[in-house]
């Protein structure tokens, strides 16, 4: 897991560029037109994504297309998982305990 991967992704511009990107290729304009942004800013955002390792470009004619690389969320996604085993275990144990509350207090409720 790369921490540069978390430092692009903190940027709410960037973070939805990653999301339209999860559509298919767009272009720098086309980011700037649907992100209500000026193109030299998702220009700069863009950068940062590339740099990151998020996106590639390639490069048609004067035009630039950007799409979403996979590898770094498959390894973000890989890194989340020992995280979700441990989560699951914590909200089964606080399910556990509830059902135990509720189980004692319709005991009580019953004598």
């Amino acid at each position: 897991m790369n921490a540069s991967t978390f430092s692009a992704l903190a940027e709410p511009n960037r973070l939805r560029i990653v999301e339209l990107l999860q559509d298919g290729p767009l272009t720098v304009g086309e980011i700037a037109n649907r992100l209500q942004i000026r193109q030299p800013q998702a220009s700069k955002h863009l950068k940062v994504l590339l740099d990151a390792g998020l996106v590639d470009v390639q490069a048609d004619a004067n035009r630039r297309n950007y799409k979403l690389r996979m590898e770094p969320f498959k390894a973000l996604d890989e890194w989340l998982e020992s995280y979700r085993s441990t989560w699951d275990d914590r909200f089964d144990n606080l399910h556990h305990y509830l059902q135990k509350l509720q189980f004692e207090k319709s005991t009580k409720n019953n004598n």
